[in-house]
């Protein structure tokens, strides 16, 4: 099922599905109410790769749900970097720079893939190549235009690609490089008995400069408080487990929805809403911001900012008849749940 905020991306637009692997989306074109962020789901076979391209207007930060893949990244000046990422890592490629993900394990491998646009552009090492003719490319290389007869005159290029024979590994694969993030072997900043989240953003990963991602974990005995980002959009996808979420519109109507594994919302910048689990699981989501350092006004920190006559003149009662709110000024982001589930 979709709605205004939500769909499903397994489910969603096909990009590519192939004996190398598959490719789903969910853009603009498939939920209209997105800006400044997309996502894509990334399936490849052992042996294939994601064609070398680069995104023209879009900032990539892609996260390894299962396998391990070569990621091969060209940037500015020239720099090239090649690293290995495994389950649980993360890496991150600018708008323009050059990359490539290559599977290199016996499995498959699975990315969600977040970009810092509603419509990413791509731009195909292949399709470049066929823009330009044999005499030019021949002239970049100093090599005769017959060098390049036998390519294919493309402008597209190929989306995915199986790779003959086996990987090619750097030996310095496996050492630090500042595009790849093992969010998961991070220690969690927010970690209580009833849920965690562990942060991928430019406070901890100081190549994010325009986009942010928390692995968020919710147990059936807590609640993802209700807040509202500021400056911050929200695009969340669904790896594990049951939630309902519920939102507030400008027009003062509400949207409530359930989520089921392999689903995906989005949540406009400042609209209030929260994340409740469903069931006896506990969830888990992937949640990308279009901010390097998103930050949250929860409703604990909203009462907490006003006087009691305030509080009580706002709602609509006595300050007698106000709930004995708690005070504080550190939002909790996850907190307990002391009321059963469809109880008002």
């Amino acid at each position: 099922m979709n709605g205004k905020h939500y769909t499903s991306l397994t489910g969603g637009y096909s990009q590519h599905a192939s004996a190398l692997g598959a490719v789903t989306r969910v853009s603009v074109r498939e939920l209209p109410i997105l800006k400044g962020l997309s996502i894509k789901r990334l399936v490849l076979a052992p042996g294939s790769l994601r064609a070398p391209h680069w995104h023209a207007n879009a900032t990539e930060l892609s996260y390894c749900v299962r396998g391990e893949v070569l990621v091969s990244i060209v940037g500015n000046g020239s720099t090239f970097s090649a690293f290995r990422v495994t389950a649980g890592q993360m890496f991150v490629a600018e708008s323009g720079a050059l990359h490539a993900i290559e599977n290199i394990g016996e499995s498959e491998a699975e990315f969600i893939i977040g970009f810092r646009h509603e419509q990413p552009e791509d731009f195909a090492l292949q399709g470049a190549f066929g823009a330009m003719t044999d005499a030019v490319l021949g002239n970049a290389y100093g090599l005769p235009a017959s060098a390049f007869a036998a390519f294919p005159r493309t402008t597209e290029g190929a989306y995915l690609v199986g790779r003959k024979g086996p990987p090619v590994v750097p030996p310095t694969a496996d050492e630090g490089n500042p595009h790849r993030f093992d969010i998961e072997g991070e220690s969690a900043p927010i970690n209580l008995g009833y849920g965690s989240a562990k942060l991928a953003r430019s406070q901890f990963w100081p190549a994010l400069k325009d986009i942010a991602m928390y692995s968020l974990t919710v147990t059936p005995d807590g609640m993802r408080e209700p807040h509202w980002h500021p400056e911050t959009a929200e695009m969340g996808y669904v790896a594990a487990g049951r939630a309902r979420m519920t939102i507030l519109n400008p027009d003062a109507s509400t949207d409530t929805w359930d989520l089921a594994p392999g689903d995906v919302y989005f949540i406009p910048r400042a609209y209030p809403h929260h994340i409740e689990v469903l069931g006896g699981d506990e969830i888990r989501f992937l949640i990308f911001f279009d901010q390097p350092m998103p930050g949250d006004i929860g409703f604990r920190d909203s009462t907490t900012a006003f006087a009691d006559p305030v509080l009580a003149a706002t709602f609509g009662v006595t300050t007698a008849q106000l709930p004995a709110f708690p005070k504080t000024w550190a939002d909790p982001l996850i907190v307990p749940r002391v009321n059963p589930q469809g109880r008002g």
